[in-house]
């Protein structure tokens, strides 16, 4: 048993960072369910709702979390949610109402790393009618350690102090695709360059030579599930490159065993930033994992028909690597926003 049986922590979580998890991870030491409470008036840019809710889910996925925007507080009949300036006993009888009308919960413990968390158990107690406590946890030195408002000066600076799950919400994916033998890989490498970031390499070439070139239907789940994991726990500055998607892997599913997995097709609709087809207009290399010329033209043609019926916007990149690679960098936006 658990010292609490429910702990409490409010908190906006823009972004999600070091100095919230540590605070996370504590509270879940000592309490059977942790509810985790997130809002803002006004949100900050960058940090909708959906957002927030994502990295919380991803980092925390034992915790009760409800990231709760404005409409919703009054839908629920809850009351206006309070602005952020609005005065602290505003906000604590807000939370509150949530656990008692919307979460029905009245946690034992609320956990904050701050003084104000005195009056807030305090307000707490009152409204749930038993004692709440105040479980404080002491702020560890180090400068931006803890402070939203540094990262959120300079995401991609700060970037080694919110976990990768975080970081992946405000990167710039550019995935690469192409049939056989169009140069993607090459061409994926040298982009990272470029852009000074990362390349997540094709992972089904690898899972192809672990199996011998034998591949079982259960293999392209795995593939493309082990692609997006790369991709979510890379460490990439700003950009990210992907040699591949799990679109491809759709695509060999089907062209192997006639089906796909409904989970392959639903991580084939994983979004990406910027989408490229390379151009088949290299001479086909047979390097012994290959199918052969007509199969690369069938893969290409799939490759339109499906991001054409997808609505899915593409570069369709032509001529050597350094061409290629001008092609993207020129249709890269000038200035991403940190955290559009």
């Amino acid at each position: 048993m658990k010292r609490f049986a429910t702990g409490l922590i409010v908190g906006k979580f823009a972004p999600l960072h070091q100095g919230h998890e540590i605070l996370i991870n504590a509270a879940l030491e000592v309490c059977e369910k942790l509810v985790i409470i997130s809002y803002s008036l006004p949100e900050l840019p960058g940090f909708a709702p959906a957002r927030r809710r994502c990295y919380l889910q991803a980092r925390f996925p034992q915790a009760h979390i409800l990231v709760l925007a404005p409409e919703e507080a009054l839908a629920w009949g809850i009351g206006p949610m309070p602005h952020n300036d609005s005065d602290d006993d505003s906000h604590r009888h807000f939370v509150a109402s949530l656990c008692l009308q919307q979460l029905n919960v009245m946690p034992e413990a609320v956990f904050t790393a701050e003084d104000y968390g005195d009056g807030f158990a305090q307000v707490l107690s009152t409204r749930f009618q038993r004692q709440v406590l105040h479980v404080r946890l002491q702020r560890e030195s180090g400068p931006g350690a803890r402070s939203g408002t540094l990262i959120r000066s300079d995401i991609h600076r700060y970037r080694h102090l919110v976990a990768p799950e975080v970081y992946a919400h405000f990167v710039h994916r550019i995935c690469i695709l192409g049939g056989e033998s169009t140069g993607k890989s090459t061409l994926s490498i040298a982009l990272a360059a470029a852009l000074d970031t990362l390349s997540i390499s094709e992972y089904g070439r690898e899972r192809w030579e672990q199996r011998k070139g034998h591949l079982i239907f259960d293999d392209l789940l795995e593939i493309a599930q082990t692609q997006i994991l790369r991709e979510m726990t890379a460490r990439p500055n700003r950009y990210l490159v992907c040699d591949t998607s799990p679109l491809t892997t759709l695509f060999y599913s089907l062209a192997m065993f006639g089906k796909a997995d409904p989970a392959l097709e639903a991580l084939a609709c994983q979004h990406y930033d910027t989408v490229v087809l390379c151009a088949d207009d290299f001479p086909f290399q047979q390097d012994g994992t290959r199918q052969g010329e007509s199969f690369r033209q069938r893969q290409q043609q799939w490759y339109i028909d499906e991001l054409t019926q997808r609505n899915i916007p593409f570069l369709y990149v032509t001529g050597s690597v350094a061409q290629r690679l001008t092609q993207i960098l020129n249709h890269l936006p000038p200035h991403i926003a940190d955290i559009a």
